[in-house]
């Protein structure tokens, strides 16, 4: 009777405990990869944005520095003329052309004084392109008149009359209460020319006795802010707006106007009655801060509007004249994530397109490795059952094809066996027994094979799986990456085909000259660089060495003239007053001009302009260098001075000498001071390029010579010496 040995038990199929848990490992490698791309997208998102924000803010903050110092520097100059007796409040028509010409320099609307008897005059630029004139008598009614203007500033003849008094002007009255440099309220009117919203810059003014004449304002028109702010890269719904402390909307980058027109009467629009919901939610949600006037440090948060996230910072800003406002800048959250986002869902696509591949792969080898086995297991079945006559066909992989070869062989001998027992009763039950215990050996031996080829199998697999996604990632990381520097050279080569076009094409149609004048294209030249450098750092180092040679190289532009040195000596420190005078941190830089008598020269009067300026701000540089280490007592005692001398030296040549006391050059360094690229400035504010370029223009093209003095400690001379008389070849 034939009794089998063995019974089937439960338990799970080769192929399953060979596929899950290879699936179970891949869903869960996807899963990770997914959810950390995207956490790392929100952190990169909120990285970004803040970055956006604050380079917004400080170009806000630059242009604010710039444009609003124009008017207070215009009311200094104009005072000090007045107090010197260089202008004459009394000859009103030499004063009106004055004005004339400093309205038609500078972007200011206008320009105008007001005596303490009741009379003055200013020039003004209402519609933002027409120069007029108005003067004024003591008494109304009609006491002013509106004169247009010819192209040399004369008076053509009477546009308009009308009722004017100092006395009832807060541009006025204030300067003069305050007795001192302020901003007075801002003025609004609906005139023909448009609505007229202005910052006005006021002082008073005093004769040489220090008797008060009256004062003097400038007013800037403060629509152009929002035009400056509208021209700013903010993402495509991001917002920038100004607020004064008490919430009155000043300007912002929306196309809704800061103002409402009541009874043809403006009237200023608080920021909380703005019809553009992001100010509106914005406006509210300061107000829970205590108030606009609490803010006084730099403040970021998130704010939901219209359902969307926005990351919103607010910078306070002021000035030394009384200016106190708020920059805002929001930049909504989907702006960035939408793209984010994308790449998520691309990154989880990939992943689960290599888990459907690995899947496949995985089905596919389990069966590859699972099907001699099942072979041998169902000629192990036949075999129990007495059915000796079996053969297992050979399989592709060694160990297997090993193991089925020995299956084989152990049949064989198997059946040999039983053909001697049917001989011999007591020598098959030997052989049975001996053959049996070679069956167990040989059936733990294909056991532990069977183990060593699958985990061998299934490591292989999960390797080659992880090298593919990792490949799979790397590639649109590096495309990426490399992409940066395209981005840089398109850029660049537009920027240079402007300035190409700007050089050759001096006298552009006057469409293009409006056209870059409403676009402000001298700024996006200056801002776009700007933009690339937060993606890329080294590429600001390297436009702010391009703009240096720019700057301070024109040699295409330079003319050969015969010039006064004086004037370019005295404009070069006209261009450098604001560093000259004192600031909080800093005082002022004392300048002793010691002109000898010196004839006009023959010279390239831009390019040698170009050296006193180089010369002048490394003499600044050193002075504020030196001023950090001294006390207030050091400092009293010894002022920074800048000293210029010139004079004629042997009747053929012009010396030129600049000293300062600061804190001087040692050896070493002074015999490299006029190398290329070489600065003794901390990195990342000279270039190393402007003693470079001026000994260059004195030398080569002034056949001069330009010297350096210097004692460590002590201070520094730079002597420039160039012939009365050059032959321009």
């Amino acid at each position: 009777m034939k009794t089998p040995y063995f019974s089937k038990g439960k338990g799970f199929p080769l192929q399953i405990v060979l596929v899950v848990p290879f699936l179970i490992q891949i869903f869960g490698a996807v899963s990770l990869v997914g959810y950390l791309s995207f956490k790392n997208g929100q952190r990169a998102v909120n990285d970004l944005a803040e970055q956006l924000m604050d380079r917004t803010s400080e170009v806000v903050d630059e242009h604010l520095k710039s444009h609003l110092s124009i008017p207070q520097t215009l009311n200094q100059i104009n005072a000090d003329a007045i107090h010197r007796g260089i202008l004459d409040v009394r000859d009103r028509q030499t004063l009106g052309k004055y004005f004339w010409d400093q309205i038609r320099v500078y972007d200011v609307t206008y320009i105008g004084i007001g005596l303490t008897t009741g009379e003055g005059l200013g020039a003004a630029r209402y519609d933002g392109k027409t120069i007029t004139i108005d003067d004024w008598t003591a008494k109304p009614p009609n006491n002013t008149y509106t004169y247009a203007t010819d192209n040399q500033g004369n008076r053509t003849q009477v546009n308009a009359r009308w009722d004017w008094q100092n006395s009832s002007e807060s541009w006025y009255t204030q300067p003069i209460a305050a007795g001192k440099p302020i901003w007075a309220k801002i003025v609004t009117g609906n005139y023909p020319t448009g609505p007229y919203i202005v910052a006005s810059a006021s002082r008073p003014i005093y004769d040489s006795q220090n008797r008060l004449l009256g004062m003097i304002a400038t007013d800037i028109h403060l629509l152009k802010l929002s035009d400056f702010l509208r021209s700013l890269d903010v993402s495509k719904s991001g917002q920038v707006f100004l607020l004064e402390r008490d919430g009155t909307l000043i300007a912002s980058s929306s196309t809704e106007k800061p103002f409402t027109l009541v009874n043809r009467k403006v009237q200023r629009l608080q920021a909380i009655n703005s019809h553009n919901p992001m100010i509106q939610n914005i406006a509210k949600h300061l107000q829970t801060f205590n108030g606009f006037k609490s803010i006084a440090k730099d403040t970021d948060f998130k704010l939901e509007v219209d359902g969307k996230q926005n990351f919103v910072d607010v910078a306070p800003w002021r000035d030394k004249y009384g200016l106190d406002w708020l920059v805002v800048v929001s930049v909504p959250e989907n702006t960035f994530m939408a793209q984010i986002n994308a790449n998520t869902q691309t990154t989880i696509a990939l992943c689960f397109g290599a888990l459907a591949i690995a899947s496949v792969m995985g089905v596919f080898t389990s069966h590859w490795i699972v099907r001699p086995i099942l072979r041998l297991n169902w000629a192990s079945e036949a075999m129990a059952s007495g059915n000796l006559d079996q053969t297992v066909e050979t399989s592709s992989i060694q160990e297997l094809n090993t193991l089925s070869n020995s299956f084989n062989h152990m049949a064989g001998q198997l059946h040999e066996s039983f053909t001697a027992l049917e001989k011999s009763k007591e020598e098959l039950e030997d052989r049975v027994e001996e053959r049996t215990t070679e069956l167990k050996n040989a059936l733990g031996e294909l056991q532990r094979t069977q183990s060593q080829v699958i985990q061998s199998e299934k490591m292989s697999s999960l390797g080659q799986l992880v090298a593919g996604v990792a490949h799979e990632i790397n590639n649109p990381v590096n495309f990426i990456h490399a992409n940066l520097d395209h981005v840089e050279e398109y850029t660049q080569d537009l920027l240079t085909l402007v300035q190409l076009y700007q050089q050759y094409n001096s006298h552009p149609a006057s469409e293009i000259q409006i056209a870059v004048e409403d676009m402000d294209l001298e700024f996006l030249q200056e801002d776009l660089p700007k933009i690339l450098s937060s993606m890329k750092v080294g590429t600001e180092r390297i436009c702010q060495i391009v703009l240096s040679l720019r700057n301070f190289s024109r040699m295409d532009e330079a003319e050969f003239k015969r010039v006064d040195i004086h004037e370019g000596i005295d404009s070069t420190l006209m261009i450098l007053q604001n560093r000259l005078k004192a600031k909080p941190e800093q005082p002022e830089i004392e300048v002793i001009t010691e002109y000898g008598n010196v004839p006009l020269i023959e010279c390239y009067a831009g390019q040698l302009n170009q050296v006193f300026m180089n010369i002048l701000v490394n003499a600044i540089d050193a002075l504020e260098e030196s001023n950090i280490k001294r006390t207030d007592q050091d400092m009293e005692k010894n002022p920074s001075r800048i000293r210029i001398r010139t004079s004629v030296v042997n009747s053929m040549w012009l010396e030129v000498a600049i000293a300062d006391n600061g804190v001087g050059i040692s050896k070493e360094f002074q015999q490299r001071i006029f190398d290329p690229f070489f600065t003794t400035k901390p990195v990342g504010k000279g270039t190393g390029m402007g003693m470079s370029i001026s000994y260059q223009i004195v030398t080569e093209k002034h056949n001069g010579k330009l010297e350096c003095f210097s004692t460590p400690g002590k201070g520094t001379e730079f002597i420039i010496q160039i012939p009365l008389r050059l032959t321009n070849g």
